[in-house]
């Protein structure tokens, strides 16, 4: 099946030191960019953290502190990669919990605000756990009916991005509503459409730390439009704020400002809270 796209999309994955935002970095990024024509370009490329690389992790993916000695930093090639992503669609396998909220992260330490809220972005293990429920080695065997080490090398993003290329393309197949009779359980070839089918959450930076969530009046009753829907607005999701409107919080405690853009939060997080902050000044 060709995907039906309005924009390129690149599917990738990230190899990294470790799991955490604000202190792990990128070792190994690997993508396919799908031009709407069907055109495919690949890139592999290893990334010196400039930091060791956790024993445990060199031998889960096979990259060693040698194999990126000579290799360019995140920032060296932020602004080539900036370019090439631009104006493109994402999409990976676990990417909306962890590879876009890391790749963004990357980005922001080298200066540049890549801006992931004006694409669509992909989830295919979303879309699998809301369908079947599994991880990515399954994922292979049920849409491409084979063994994922029959065919790559595990945890290594070149071979997962392939994987991740075909279990979307397969999962397209199954759930077509050509061969899917169940209306609940098909999937529409449109970006757009699998973006909102994979995701999870109402998060508006990538950490979660602030969420989209009802407005309130003073009476604790949810607020609705002229048509009846909810009206959300961006919440705080964690601390002594937990639960109140931002733009609230900015107005009467603007220390808390201060003292989450001094502290230890992602990137993002400021950034996003640094946008809602100079549009609320522009309000008021």
């Amino acid at each position: 099946m060709k995907l039906n796209l309005k924009k390129p999309l690149v599917v990738f994955d990230l190899e990294t030191t470790g799991l955490d935002l604000v202190r792990d970095r990128i070792i190994q990024i690997s993508y396919i960019k799908v031009s709407p024509d069907g055109k495919e370009k690949r890139g592999n490329i290893l990334v010196n953290p400039g930091k060791p690389i956790p024993p445990d992790v060199a031998a889960l993916t096979g990259i060693s502190d040698a194999d990126v000695a000579d290799k360019p930093t995140f920032k060296e090639i932020a602004a080539a990669l900036s370019e090439e992503f631009k104006g493109c669609d994402f999409a990976g396998f676990n990417s909306n919990h962890f590879d876009i909220p890391m790749l963004a992260e990357e980005f922001l330490r080298a200066g540049i605000g890549f801006d992931f809220s004006k694409c669509h972005l992909v989830d295919a293990q979303t879309i699998f756990h809301k369908m079947e429920k599994r991880n990515l080695a399954a994922a292979y065997k049920f849409y491409c009916g084979r063994e994922m080490e029959e065919d790559f090398e595990a945890h290594r993003a070149d071979q997962d991005t392939e994987a991740t290329y075909r279990v979307l393309m397969g999962e397209l197949d199954k759930y077509a509503p050509e061969t899917e009779p169940d209306p609940e359980r098909q999937l529409r070839n449109d970006i757009e459409f699998l973006a909102e089918f994979s995701r999870q959450n109402n998060n508006v930076d990538f950490a979660g730390r602030i969420v989209w969530a009802p407005a309130k009046d003073s009476a604790g009753k949810p607020q609705t439009d002229k048509n009846g829907q909810p009206i959300m607005v961006e919440t705080f999701n964690f601390g002594k704020h937990k639960g109140e409107p931002v733009a609230q919080v900015l107005r009467f405690d603007p220390g808390y400002f201060s003292w989450i853009m001094g502290g230890d939060f992602t990137f993002n997080t400021k950034q996003v809270l640094t946008r809602i902050r100079l549009r609320e000044s522009q309000m008021h």
